[in-house]
């Protein structure tokens, strides 16, 4: 297949060097010049797209795919709600005008809240972070076409190569809330899930992309920190505020079973 990916970052340059050895063509997005060189050195076509209000700039031939990835979360901690809307508004525009009919979007698990529960698929997601809140919105813009087809996946917290979690945690005191469950998944399946949704041709579906393990928070950042070399950290025994992450349609609709074991 000819497989665009919008925002070639952790997941997605590592995505699209998958898809390459599996032998499809792949184009990636920056919006740094700089990173056009080195997308080229690992066989992507590289291409500088940008839908930041006043500065919107696309090659249509970039738009000219089987499947579009969108990888571009929202930078909520610098106030970007609006301007990541608008990012979203545009890039569905210039979807529906190249006749793109299958899309990929990624968003967060974060767009659940802790509701000290299981949460799936089916579940009313009630975000209650700025991060979550713009997510679902932009998750709705996409559900609202009918062009064509958007699969969103919700990944949880992010680990694999240069995402070492013990960063978080080594070495403090009194961490709160010791004893809630993680959710988190390894870039490898990240990158399982994506292949499996291609393979399945799975397009219009939703699915939460966590591992099933769940061990405390302060027993996997603990066993982290000493498997990195670290001081480990001192979590409070306490459960508060937690939820975990399941999935109804991961193995239903895709038959996927996760790779890296959590803890």
């Amino acid at each position: 297949m000819n497989i665009s990916i919008l925002g070639c970052g952790w997941y997605g340059q590592a995505l699209a060097k998958a898809l390459i050895t599996a032998g499809h063509t792949v184009k990636g997005s920056t919006t740094s010049p700089q990173k056009l060189e080195a997308l080229a050195a690992d066989g992507i076509d590289p291409y500088l797209v940008s839908f930041l209000q006043g500065n919107e700039q696309y090659d249509d031939a970039f738009f000219t795919c089987d499947v579009l990835f969108i990888c571009i979360p929202p930078k909520s901690r610098g106030g970007e709600g609006p301007e990541f809307i608008y990012k979203i508004q545009g890039i569905i525009k210039a979807i529906k005008k190249h006749g793109v009919k299958n899309v990929v979007f990624i968003s967060s698990t974060g767009v659940y809240a802790d509701v000290n529960a299981e949460v799936d698929e089916l579940s009313d997601p009630q975000p209650n972070t700025e991060a979550g809140r713009i997510l679902l919105e932009a998750e709705d813009l996409f559900r609202a076409e009918s062009t064509f087809k958007t699969t969103i996946i919700r990944f949880a917290g992010l680990i694999g190569p240069d995402r070492d979690p013990s960063r978080f945690f080594a070495g403090k005191k009194d961490i709160a809330n010791g004893n809630a469950p993680v959710n988190l998944i390894h870039l490898d399946d990240c990158i399982g899930l994506s292949m499996a949704i291609l393979t399945r041709q799975a397009f219009g579906y939703l699915f939460n992309g966590c591992s099933p393990d769940h061990p405390s928070r302060s027993a996997f950042y603990t066993v982290a920190s000493i498997r990195s070399g670290l001081e480990a950290p001192e979590f409070l025994d306490e459960l508060k505020e937690w939820k975990v992450v399941r999935s109804v349609n991961v193995e239903a609709i895709l038959g996927y079973r996760y790779k890296v074991k959590i803890g």
